[in-house]
Formats: structure tokens, sequence, C-alpha cells
């Protein structure tokens, strides 16, 4: 059931699976912003980055748009979701463009491999951040 379909902004994806309002995960698009000089370029990719806080798993990203939702998702290699969230992108002092930083619930740090990802869904601009492997915890009682 894969298309391609063209939205009202120029943005090229392959329709998939929507579940929450959230293009499935192989999505992919060709984001274009237009100057006020009318100049086309393209924007800057949005990227993720990992770190441990308050023992838990943190993935913060930049390059999403300022003020729009971000739909950040940790999943495991195999698919499952370990957790997701949305969140709104804001200006910060160092992160270029909007921001995102979600404290997970996922314990970390965590010993192993990297046996899961994240990724972060631009609402306003309907693209998906690269990949970026984490390690995900899970607690045996």
């Amino acid at each position: 059931m894969n298309r391609t379909i063209r939205t009202i902004l120029g943005v090229t994806a392959t329709a998939g699976i929507v579940v929450l309002g959230v293009p499935a995960l192989t999505t992919t698009a060709n984001a274009s912003t237009t100057s006020a000089a009318g100049v086309t370029g393209t924007a800057p990719a949005s990227f993720l980055f990992d770190y441990t806080f308050n023992g838990h798993l943190k993935v913060a990203g930049g390059n999403f748009t300022v003020g729009r939702r971000v739909y950040l998702v940790v999943k495991y290699n195999t698919g499952q979701t370990a957790f997701s969230k949305w969140e709104t992108a804001r200006t910060h002092s160092i992160t270029p463009g909007g921001t995102v930083y979600v404290e997970t619930t996922i314990a970390a740090p965590c010993a192993g491999g990297k046996n899961g990802y994240a990724r972060a869904y631009d609402d306003a601009t309907r693209t998906w951040s690269p990949r970026l492997p984490v390690a995900i915890c899970r607690r045996i009682d």
C-alpha cells in the first residue's frame, strides 16, 4: 500500500501506516524552505543526541521547527516501542533551530550494546530525523 503523495507544501513522502497521526517510520521527505527574498533552499537536517540524566536516557535534538510539535519515539530494533512523547520545539542558546530535550522513562546508563534507536518527527515539515542508535535497558526484578 505504499504510494507517493505530494502535499501543498511541496513535501514528497511515501504513504504508510499512520499511528497517532504520525506517518510510518519508513517515510522519507524532501523539505525545502523559502527565504524572505524568495530564494528556495534545503532546510538543515534535524539531528538527535543522547545522554544520561537522573538515571534515565535523555534524548535531545535540533533543527526542528520552533514552536511546533515534535514526536519523539524510542524503539527496540525489533520495532516495538519502548517510549514515545510529543514535545514542542523551542529555541536554545547552544542547539541550533528548534530544539527538544526529552527525559525518557528508560533507565540509563545501560550495559550492553545498542539494541534500539530514537527518531523524531517534525510535525511542521513532516520529516523524520535520522535514526540514533541507543541502548534500551530492561529491568529484571
